[in-house]
């Protein structure tokens, strides 16, 4: 009885190192391939634009406040707007413009215009991060910090830069070039690129009047004082709320409006966004309001601060 005893228990401890050996790599790989922590939102959208997610043939009604990513695609139509930021960077899209991310990681922002005209803010370029902008006939690379305005053709063969601050390089049928800063290039070509430099004229029409317009916004956001640059969203807080000091937790922001009957999940909706899964989109504008119990979540420094009482139990959680 002994001896069976002690070979079953071999048997089930060999099982056991055979099981931790075969799911130990999958687990490692599953820790390996983590989402990235980083995502777009589509903060503002006038006009037709339409959206399509990634892995689908079926294009919607684009919303304010849903998260763009890897694989998903906008089209705003004629007069149309859209506007997206990631971190502290914004991207502008204006009308009979096709936008889609090829790639959206933690340190990598690949873009591709098909046709039209969006315009780039990139505030900060950390050392190991890239920014690129894919367009029929050539890839742009953001250097350095700047304002950058790109525009292609119905054809899909010219591709016209403006630098308005920053710098660039342009690769494309087998050669590259640098963009600096108060120049307009032209590229013509797609098997060999043909480059044409010029000094930048202030050319301005309405979309960049528009883009002005939401730069200046951001800029004298007040909220810029307490909120970090890199928290999506915080541009809209001035528009739907108030800054305020309240004891214990310094100064907290606060909506200027309450819904009567709010309650958590209430108003929007749920949405499939690939890898995170089901995710949240608020109907409010400012996408970051909510109430739980007596108090409304509230924006203070970099952390989103929540505090509600169940019962008895009073709690506080903060995400960076």
């Amino acid at each position: 009885m002994g001896k069976h005893l002690k070979a079953v228990s071999v048997l089930s401890m060999a099982l056991v190192v055979a099981l931790f050996s075969l799911f130990a790599p999958l687990r490692a790989a599953a820790d390996n391939d983590d989402p990235p922590g980083r995502v777009a939102r589509l903060g503002y959208a006038r006009g037709s634009v339409s959206f399509q997610p990634a892995g689908t043939d079926e294009w919607v009604n684009a919303i304010v406040n849903r998260p763009v990513t890897t694989g998903d695609k906008l089209w705003a139509d004629r007069d149309s707007r859209a506007e997206l930021h990631i971190g502290s960077a914004s991207i502008r899209i204006a009308g009979n413009t096709g936008f889609s991310f090829l790639n959206l990681t933690d340190n990598v922002t690949q873009i591709q215009l098909t046709a039209g005209t969006l315009r780039v803010r990139v505030k900060r370029l950390d050392q190991n991060e890239t920014f690129e902008v894919d367009t029929p006939n050539l890839a742009f690379s953001v250097l350095r910090p700047g304002v950058y305005r790109i525009n292609v053709n119905e054809d899909g063969n010219t591709t016209v830069i403006k630098v308005r601050g920053g710098e660039g390089e342009v690769t494309g049928g087998g050669s590259a070039y640098t963009v600096h800063a108060h120049e307009a290039s032209t590229f013509t070509g797609t098997d060999e690129l043909n480059a044409d430099v010029e000094s930048y004229v202030n050319d301005n029409d309405d979309f960049d009047s528009w883009c002005a317009d939401r730069d200046r916004h951001e800029d004298l956001s007040v909220s810029a004082r307490y909120v970090s640059p890199d928290v999506i969203g915080y541009q809209d807080l001035d528009d739907y709320g108030g800054w305020r000091p309240v004891p214990e937790y310094g100064t907290v922001w606060f909506p200027h409006t309450t819904i009567a009957g709010w309650a958590p999940y209430r108003y929007g909706h749920w949405a499939y966004v690939y890898p995170w899964g089901y995710t949240w989109i608020d109907d409010a504008p400012d996408g970051c309001r909510a109430r739980l119990g007596l108090r409304e979540w509230s924006m203070s420094g970099r952390c989103m601060r929540r505090r509600w009482w169940r019962g008895s139990e009073d709690r506080t959680s903060e995400s960076a």
